[in-house]
């Protein structure tokens, strides 16, 4: 009797496994308009960003980054911002900030001994903090990419545009409120190669999340080589983050964006060339600009990425990995070369 209970509740209890592990999955917010309808939440992203100052004679800009319940990460770049004053292997400062029940913002640098009280007035989106008798003041700046809306040239072949996937799409799944495509979307293989293939996305918002599980999706090109999607944001760029091709190339500089502001991939590529007995003669080469600066200049791949298909001398479709979250997509097109 006691291994007929012990069977009937085996089920039940990974029945409940698989419940509170679905119920655990951090909150994942795809629009300013879910976050508005949470107080606290709501205060951490007004207060996320980039913000930038030169005063004093120096040039500084800072990465704030949101990790729920009025935490942040912080990450100062002397001269500028990452891939505009700032390239990878110049100095950082990091370090944390904790909101007070004053509304300020107390950070903990690592090269500096003392925490920073940084003020914050929301109305102008403005921090400012007095270090060493002079006082700095840190304006909120929302970049754009300069190829973020950019029309599909004559010739191009238009994938996704006003919210409205072409027939190249064997599956697809729109947002219609905001005219977006969603993440796990795949075409049928295109017609030729090489190609220049531009696609704009937009990262959910996840204070909560950690690492690889913060907004994860991914471009597959040929369905071969993923250029990762990550919430990366005030990260290193290595090679699993944003702009990277796992375990084979990093970008040359992290250029994520906050989330929820549109991003944009402008990739060339030309395929792999295979010889008449189905060996691989010269690799595939990517070049890739991430919100308009080049992060990877003529790579060369070795292989494909896992979790997709193999290198072979047949041309594939596109494919926008889904990893479980629900990162959105917009004005999509390609060139033929």
């Amino acid at each position: 009797m006691k291994n007929m209970i012990l069977l009937c509740l085996v089920p039940i209890l990974f029945s409940w496994n698989i419940i509170s592990a679905q119920n655990s999955k951090p909150a994942e917010y795809t629009s300013v308009a879910e976050i508005s309808r949470d107080e606290v939440v709501n205060r951490d992203f007004l207060i996320q960003g980039e913000y930038f100052s030169e005063d004093n004679g120096t040039v500084f800009s800072v990465n704030l980054v949101a990790e729920g319940n009025g935490q942040f990460r912080v990450v100062v770049f002397p001269g500028g911002f990452p891939g505009d004053g700032w390239n990878r292997g110049d100095e950082r400062i990091l370090g944390k900030a904790v909101l007070n029940d004053s509304g300020d913002l107390i950070a903990t640098l690592n090269e500096i001994p003392d925490p920073l009280t940084v003020k914050i007035d929301k109305t102008k989106a403005i921090l400012s903090t007095v270090f060493e008798d002079q006082t700095y003041s840190f304006n909120r700046i929302q970049r754009q990419s300069p190829t973020q809306g950019q029309s599909a040239p004559e010739g191009a072949v238009v994938l996704f545009a006003d919210g409205k996937a072409s027939e190249l799409f064997e599956r697809a799944a729109v947002n219609k409120e905001a005219k977006t495509l969603w993440a796990e979307a795949r075409t049928k293989p295109f017609e030729k190669r090489p190609y220049l293939l531009h696609i704009e996305f937009m990262l959910s918002y996840m204070p909560f999340a950690k690492g690889q599980g913060r907004s994860n999706s991914g471009v597959y090109i040929d369905e071969r080589y993923e250029c990762q999607i990550l919430d990366s944001f005030g990260l290193d760029g290595k090679n699993n983050e944003c702009g990277g091709f796992y375990q084979q190339a990093e970008p040359k500089v992290n250029m994520c964006f906050p989330p929820l502001q549109w991003q944009t991939y402008d990739i060339d590529y030309t395929p792999a060339v295979f010889g008449a007995d189905g060996k691989k003669t010269v690799n595939a080469i990517i070049t890739v600009k991430h919100n308009g600066i080049v992060i990877h200049d003529a790579v060369k791949l070795a292989k494909e990425t896992p979790g997709c298909k193999k290198e072979g001398v047949e041309a594939n479709g596109l494919y926008l990995q889904g990893h479980g979250n629900k990162v959105q997509f917009r004005n999509i097109w390609l060139k033929y070369q």
